[in-house]
């Protein structure tokens, strides 16, 4: 699974033999104490053995689940085998995955020598386009390397420079750049729309704060790299590392990342991708601003998605106070709408909030189903209709499960703000309807889970 990037694993693990050695050992002196106890050997691979090593929290689940899945007693039975029932696309070669019960060395060595050159990803519990996603990234990384091996050289005879191309860019991008926020204008709006004692309007003066921050920064680099061109300025590295990333359409370094290497304001792959997020996130904060709260939320245009959820929750906690509501015991409630886009929606909820722009990776959303359906082939990334996010207490919101989930439960997908698939990204769990055919399980090998950003 690890050459499928985040899709296999949010942290690439290097497994050894050892570890294989280890797990051998304690089956082969477990068997020597009786019948198997197959939740024990479960546990000691994939919390002991393997899992000692596995620090990402989905990762640990992930293992759980290939031990729930393949160390069972059907794994002994003599046509088990690891291929899937109906596979999507052709195996190479019709090859049959199956555990060999042969008495005779060489002919365990015939079949190994028969596997196919590339495993099919299904053969892992991943859809075939994990296969694509490993082309995709390849084929990125071997662009990466090429252009920065570019040289860095000015125009020829009669051509235009580099640097006069980023001033007539730069110059371009001044002219879009949102207005300034003033401090104490927004305070003054946000004291109409409640004051500070309301939470999402705390966490709506925070990302204010961060935006501005944002917006003078690029407005003042521009400026400056404007004047270094120009040769008024000295032209220091971060102001060349500006200018050579704006003229291979990338992002400045400095505008993603503080000095320390921290996550200053959002990290898109392009330089226009970031800038029309920027003006994106400034028409949603402004509007909020100026009209009062949206009727859906963009989450991806947030500085801190979990800020917000959790700003939602004290305040559906605060409007069950008579019923003694503690916001320790409330959790979320997610529901998938029947709304296909944030303009469908023509008034916010009950209790919570709308939210959308989020994107399936690993699955699809069947509209008609009401439920998590197979990707289509060559198709990566599919859109999440208009997701419901509201708090509820722990056992009214375990009762709801049995009773709207069915036996096998809901699958608790994870949220990412980013594709890269670690804690440090994580937002929190939706729960999405899937089938007794393909239960939860089923979906979490496939990798499946929303992101903010393709």
């Amino acid at each position: 699974r690890r050459k499928f990037g985040p899709l296999g694993w949010g942290i690439p693990y290097q497994y050894s033999d050892g570890d294989l050695t280890a797990c051998v050992l304690f089956l082969e002196k477990h068997l020597y104490n009786g019948p198997i106890s197959w939740s024990t050997f479960q546990y000691m691979v994939a919390a002991v053995q393997y899992g000692g090593k596995i620090t990402d929290s989905l990762d640990v689940r992930m293992f759980r689940i290939y031990t729930e899945e393949w160390l069972t007693p059907k794994a002994c039975e003599d046509d088990y085998s690891y291929n899937p029932d109906v596979p999507i696309f052709k195996i190479p070669g019709d090859f049959k995955y199956v555990i060999p019960s042969d008495l005779e060395h060489e002919k365990y060595r015939t079949y190994i020598e028969s596997f196919p050159e590339i495993d099919s990803p299904e053969i892992f519990g991943l859809h075939p386009n994990a296969d694509l996603t490993f082309r995709v990234k390849e084929v990125t990384a071997l662009f990466k390397t090429l252009g920065e091996t570019q040289p860095k050289g000015g125009g020829g005879d009669g051509g235009v420079s580099r640097e006069d191309v980023v001033y007539e860019k730069a110059t371009d991008l001044q002219e879009r750049l949102p207005e300034d926020y003033n401090e104490d204008d927004y305070k003054a709006k946000i004291q109409k729309l409640g004051g500070m004692a309301i939470p999402l309007n705390i966490f709506l003066f925070q990302e204010l704060q961060r935006l501005q921050n944002v917006i003078a920064k690029v407005r003042f680099i521009l400026a400056q790299l404007q004047l270094a061109i120009k040769g008024e300025v000295v032209m220091t590295a971060e102001l060349q590392e500006t200018l050579d990333s704006m003229f291979n359409a990338k992002v400045p370094h400095y505008w993603e990342n503080t000095l320390t290497g921290d996550e200053f304001s959002w990290r898109l792959p392009t330089l226009g991708l970031w800038f029309t997020s920027l003006i994106a996130r400034d028409d949603q904060d402004r509007s909020w601003l100026n009209e009062g709260r949206p009727n859906c939320y963009w989450l991806t245009g947030f500085f801190n998605p979990n800020g917000a959820l959790t700003a939602m929750k004290q305040e559906v906690t605060r409007k069950h106070k008579g019923e003694k509501w503690a916001l320790d015991e409330v959790i979320y409630h997610t529901e998938v709408t029947e709304y296909n886009g944030e303009q469908q929606v023509r008034s916010p909820p009950p209790e919570g909030i709308y939210i959308h722009g989020l994107f399936l990776d690993g699955a699809a959303w069947g509209k008609h189903e009401g439920h998590l359906i197979e990707s289509t082939p060559k198709v990566l990334f599919v859109g999440l209709p208009v997701l419901l996010v509201t708090g509820n207490i722990r056992k009214d919101e375990v009762t709801f499960k049995k009773s709207y989930f069915g036996p096998q439960g809901a699958y608790e997908c994870p949220c990412y703000k980013y594709s890269s698939r670690t804690d440090r990204y994580f937002i929190f769990f939706v729960n999405l309807k899937c089938t007794q055919e393909r239960y939860p399980n089923y979906w979490a090998l496939r990798g499946t889970a929303l992101l903010c950003n393709q």
